[in-house]
């Protein structure tokens, strides 16, 4: 189970107590603001994409979508979403669970700038009922990320 190869790696770092379980779904953003009673806006959701044959991750604020030029921008290609079976084989985590912590090998891991306006965010943690607050530099550094990167709309003035 995909939320215990997290639990793992989050016990090498000694942080694995700020797990956070439900015994209701936190699989969507709605499910995981009411679960952490939070503003949906401050979920940190893993999209995730084909590029160029590889997995990419894409952690984004709650209230983001995907902009379609701007991710075409960044990447040269359209934004083509994995299935939830290449999801789940290709990143390690099924749909509803997706993080950016304990990924398998090859998966490239990118931060929306959707997230840097908060100070915490809540990613879930490899199942649809968990998830744990962590600051941005936490984040940052227990993703693993490549880079910064600005591939969504809808969660500033200028949308």
């Amino acid at each position: 189970m995909a939320i215990e190869k997290v639990r793992e790696y989050f016990k090498t770092l000694g942080i694995e107590d700020r797990i956070q379980e439900f015994p209701v779904s936190s699989a969507t953003v709605e499910l995981a603001a009411e679960a952490l009673n939070c503003e949906p806006c401050r979920i940190a959701k893993t999209l995730s994409f084909m590029v160029n044959g590889a997995a990419v991750l894409i952690a984004a604020a709650g209230d983001a979508k995907v902009d379609n030029p701007k991710y075409k921008a960044q990447f040269g290609t359209k934004a083509k979403m994995l299935t939830p079976e290449e999801v789940e084989s290709l990143v390690g985590h099924a749909v509803g669970g997706v993080c950016p912590f304990a990924v398998n090998e090859g998966v490239t891991v990118y931060l929306d700038e959707s997230l840097r306006r908060f100070k915490t965010v809540f990613p879930a943690c490899g199942s649809s009922n968990s998830a744990i607050e962590l600051t941005i530099p936490e984040l940052e550094k227990y993703s693993g990320f490549t880079a910064w990167i600005d591939v969504c709309k809808g969660w500033n003035s200028e949308a």
